[in-house]
C-alpha cells in the first residue's frame, strides 16, 4: 500500500490522457523542444523495445536507425515534454524486452505486423479499462478495511 501523500503528488503530475502502445509497436513520439525562447515540435519514430517502471517513474525505450546506425532513446511516460505518442504499426512479439533487435541486420530487424481490426482494438482497450477500474476498487476496499471501516462501509465500498 502506498502512502496517501505520495499518491496525491503522483496524481497531480500524472499524464491526463492514457498513452496506449505496447512493446514491438512502431511509434512516433512527438517532443516539445525548447531552444532559448522558441519552442518547436520534433518527431522521433522507432520501435518500442522496452518499458519499465511504475507510476511516475515509468519509462519506455524507442530504437530507430539513423544512417545504418542504431539509436535508442528512453522517454519518461509522464513527461510534460512528450506531446503525443502515435502508434504507426503494431508488432507481433512474444517478449517484454526486445534487446535482441540490437544484433539484427537488414530484413531480420523487422517484426511481423499484428493485424487487428478497429473493433478488436476498442474491445481490448475497454477490457483494460475495466480491469484497471476493478483493481482500483479492490485497492480502495482494502484501504477502507485497514482504516477500520465498519462492515456497512465495506459493503458500500465494494459495490
Amino acid at each position: 500500500m502506498r502512502n496517501p501523500l505520495l499518491s496525491a503528488v503522483e496524481a497531480k503530475h500524472r499524464r491526463a490522457g492514457a498513452i496506449d502502445f505496447e512493446i514491438g509497436d512502431t511509434v512516433v513520439v512527438t517532443l516539445k523542444i525548447v531552444e532559448g525562447e522558441k519552442e518547436r515540435l520534433q518527431d522521433f519514430e522507432g520501435t518500442v523495445i522496452a518499458r519499465r517502471g511504475r507510476g511516475l517513474d515509468e519509462m519506455f525505450t524507442v530504437r530507430r536507425l539513423v544512417g545504418d546506425e542504431g539509436v535508442e532513446r528512453a522517454f519518461p511516460l509522464h513527461s510534460p515534454r512528450i506531446v503525443a505518442v502515435k502508434t504507426v504499426r503494431s508488432g507481433k512479439v512474444r517478449r517484454s524486452k526486445l534487446y535482441f533487435l540490437r544484433d539484427r541486420v537488414g530484413k531480420a530487424r523487422r517484426l511481423k505486423e499484428r493485424r487487428i481490426s478497429a473493433q478488436q482494438r476498442a474491445e481490448a482497450a475497454k477490457a483494460r479499462a475495466e480491469k484497471a477500474r476493478a483493481l482500483r476498487e479492490a485497492q480502495e476496499a482494502v484501504a477502507a478495511s485497514k482504516a477500520g471501516g465498519t462492515s456497512a462501509e465495506l459493503a458500500t465500498a465494494s459495490t
